[in-house]
């Protein structure tokens, strides 16, 4: 075994200990990656509190970046020394349709997740980047751009994969009439992103007080989704309608932006929700989505690393992961923390 010094979790809502962590020796396509900043996510939190209790002990962290530091023997892609970004799956079955579709984080025998999953051969349970190396396949693997900030590449992996699956699934560019709902980590991103594809983009907030952030990050127009009158002015203007935020909340009215055959795609909330159907009258469509596979992951990155595009994040010194995660609790984030695990040296 390989070890190295991580965060450490040992229960539900228990804190974070800094000890280590045992990683697999090399297989024949395993990198061993060097992590250099690791994101902090909302998925996070809610495994650290509502997680399943056979999940720990447990290593948060599915958003990171670093350095490759070695290759196991039939490894081609990648050498030591190259630049690696990993996301929040690490393996999938290979062969089911969605696999060979490409879409490897909707496998039909569910992926195996950076932490709290279990590893398809050896069943041991995964831990995640607040560590200061991990271990994964070379197909899991990204190559991340040189020419963009490392600590700004590292919420690429999750909430910027999330969010550039349904704008490619959508074709959003030139022409597009895009609604962004929440100008969080997720939502900062899709601005950037829809920004940068030539969409005209409108950021729906609760925050009048966001509206030059909004703006900004290339947003177009802001609408205060309190202001009942700002809301029936956008009844039926949006093809797409992209909702990042992460708690309950109604639907409704954003459905109600749609246009005939629109589409709003939910990606904050992972709960239920409960719809009318009176609401999806004029064949409005919702939808969801999570995550991204091989190729659409890498070309992201490629795509960002084209157009200077990043996450806007706070570095933390690793020691300070307790402070980033009760910040994060509260929302006191603009738009992501990254934390710098150079300390654990």
């Amino acid at each position: 075994m390989r070890t190295t010094t991580g965060y450490v979790a040992d229960s539900p809502d228990s804190l974070l200990q800094r000890r280590p962590v045992q990683r697999r020796e090399l297989r024949p396509d395993d990198l061993a990656v060097r992590v250099d900043f690791c994101g902090v996510c909302h998925s996070d939190l809610h495994a650290l509190h509502q997680g399943s209790a056979d999940a720990f002990p447990l290593v948060p962290g599915h958003e990171f970046v670093g350095e490759v530091s070695a290759v196991g023997a039939d490894v081609s892609g990648f050498a030591v020394g190259d630049p690696v970004a990993v996301g929040n799956i690490v393996d999938s079955c290979g062969v089911c349709a969605m696999c060979q579709a490409g879409q490897q984080n909707y496998c039909e025998e569910f992926p195996t997740l950076t932490y709290g999953g279990r590893d398809r051969q050896d069943g041991t349970l995964t831990q995640g980047g607040y560590s200061r190396e991990y271990v994964v396949r070379e197909s899991f693997a990204y190559h991340r751009p040189t020419s963009l900030d490392a600590a700004g590449v590292a919420p690429l992996m999750c909430a910027g994969v999330t969010v550039w699956e349904p704008l490619q699934a959508w074709d959003v560019g030139p022409g597009t009439v895009l609604g962004v709902v929440g100008l969080g980590g997720l939502g900062h991103l899709t601005v950037k992103l829809a920004h940068a594809l030539g969409a005209e983009v409108t950021v729906f907030t609760t925050s009048p007080a966001k509206a030059d952030d909004a703006r900004a990050l290339g947003a177009d127009h802001v609408v205060v989704s309190t202001d009942a009158s700002a809301m029936a002015e956008q009844r039926g203007r949006f093809g797409l309608v992209i909702d990042t935020v992460s708690g309950p909340h109604d639907l409704g009215p954003y459905l109600h932006c749609l246009t005939l055959d629109g589409t709003l795609c939910s990606l904050g909330h992972l709960g239920p929700v409960t719809v009318e159907t009176m609401h999806l009258l004029g064949r409005r469509r919702l939808t969801s989505s999570g995550s991204a596979g091989h190729h659409s992951t890498q070309a992201l990155l490629d795509f960002c690393g084209e157009h200077g595009i990043t996450a806007d994040v706070e570095v933390l010194p690793s020691a300070q992961v307790q402070t980033a995660l009760d910040r994060l609790a509260r929302n006191d984030v603009r738009y992501r923390f990254a934390l710098d695990l150079s300390d654990l040296d």
